[in-house]
């Protein structure tokens, strides 16, 4: 049992899975060793992204342990992951009036910062997180949190605070890489680009994810280090690979990757599915940017609008959701409230890529002018990594294999086609937003 829960990457989900299986066998028909084994397959369910699993066994550890606080969480991952925050909220409201230890009070303070987080209540959020922090028991337990509160951080921009809680976190714990890679986006946007590049290895070298991978090439590309960026989508697509062979469910990532680096239309097509399956808040910003990217902006506001708009999401505060609608809505002609997104993006975190709103893209002719419509254009400099199509053996969403290398840069365009020439810097930005 404590095998499946503590496996470490998801090179182990398997053998976590088979730990978890036969312990839900060997239980029998005792309701607490029953539900704590169910309540650790929807943790690895949860892990996996495969959220309607983790939904169909916390429900079902639940309800043999309805006062059991440990069967609340994953029960609240999964409902977050289908986009069911009404759900959510309700699994943290009983959460909170359990009576738990003082021992486990840090984890549910924990649990109510996300769900705090998703609902747009960033100070709520942080006070939990923060004290949850001050109680941990443990060090390893303290720098997980003051590593959430590094995140909380980040998302509004404060870069200095961020960094601040991620070098504490590593202070505590060397090795812990989401610590790790936080500090390196933190760095990156202070400027301190070498120290940044130094952290995201760190983090990759302790644990390659392939988040930090993608996140470390847009780094690269950032700095024109061309090169470096095609190692780092390379290994990207190795940790892709890998993850999906231990069934994790990597749609997302790769409908991201895909949408703003190589195929929108292939984005479209994946993220269209994983929206079938999981039509959580992520997902409906991904699509939504997806979309514009393969020039279907009509459609692509839709879920950019059911990320950003309370009523329809779970009401996250987030620089890329509101940056991407306003682009959106920039292309379709809706300028105030396209300025109105881009201004809210601004005054969030203004640093959220390092590609800033360029997204990606080069400049042609040395012209330093970006195209309003970049997904119609591959500029001179500019490079294109793809990721190759999955073989389905369960589904299109999950349990897919790559097969395919990585090919090499596309050829650059000589021509822009686009209805206007005049691009997007951060300062061009500002101006539109202050209009």
């Amino acid at each position: 049992m404590q095998q499946g829960r503590n496996a470490d990457g998801a090179a182990d989900f398997p053998k976590a899975d088979r730990a978890l299986r036969t312990s839900l066998e060997v239980a029998g028909t005792r309701p607490a060793e029953r539900a704590a084994a169910l309540g650790g397959l929807a943790a690895l369910a949860n892990a996996r992204r495969d959220f309607p699993a983790g939904k169909r066994y916390g429900e079902q550890a639940l309800k043999l342990t309805p006062k059991l606080w440990s069967a609340y969480p994953p029960l609240i991952d999964a409902y977050t992951g289908l986009g069911d925050y009404k759900a959510a909220r309700g699994a943290l409201d009983k959460l909170l009036g359990l009576r738990t230890a003082a021992a486990d009070r840090p984890a549910v303070m924990a649990r109510a910062s996300a769900v705090y987080r998703d609902r747009g209540w960033r100070e709520d959020s942080v006070a939990q997180l923060t004290d949850a922090a001050a109680a941990a028991r443990t060090p390893a337990e303290q720098a997980a949190y003051l590593t959430g509160v590094g995140q909380l951080a980040w998302e509004r921009g404060d870069r200095e605070d961020a960094l601040r809680h991620f070098e504490a976190a590593v202070r505590l714990e060397p090795g812990r890489r989401a610590a790790l890679s936080g500090k390196g986006r933190a760095l990156a946007a202070l400027g301190r680009t070498d120290e940044a590049v130094a952290a995201y290895r760190a983090a990759l070298a302790r644990q390659p994810d392939a988040r930090d991978a993608l996140e470390l090439g847009e780094l690269y590309e950032s700095l024109g280090r061309y090169e470096d960026a095609e190692q780092s989508y390379a290994l990207l697509r190795e940790r892709v690979r890998r993850s999906v062979a231990a069934g994790v469910d990597e749609e997302l990532l790769i409908g991201q990757f895909e949408a703003d680096h190589a195929d929108p239309g292939d984005a479209v097509e994946r993220l269209r599915e994983e929206w079938r399956r999981q039509p959580g808040i992520e997902v409906a910003d991904a699509l939504g940017w997806a979309l514009h990217r393969a020039g279907e902006d009509t459609e692509a506001l839709k879920y950019a609008s059911a990320a950003t708009d309370k009523a329809k999401g779970g009401g996250v505060i987030s620089a890329p959701y509101a940056y991407h609608r306003g682009m959106i809505e920039r292309e379709l002609g809706l300028d105030g409230p396209a300025r109105r997104h881009l201004g809210e993006a601004l005054r969030i975190n203004p640093y959220f890529s390092p590609l800033g709103p360029r997204r990606r893209e080069r400049p042609c002719g040395g012209s330093g002018r970006f195209p309003t419509s970049p997904r119609r254009t591959t500029c001179p400099e500019g490079r294109r990594y793809r990721l190759p199509r999955f073989s389905c053996s369960r589904s299109i969403a999950s349990n897919r294999a790559l097969k395919l290398p990585l090919p090499k840069p596309m050829e650059p365009c000589r021509s822009i086609s686009s209805k206007n020439t005049v691009g997007l810097s951060w300062t061009g930005l500002v101006k539109i937003c202050s209009r």
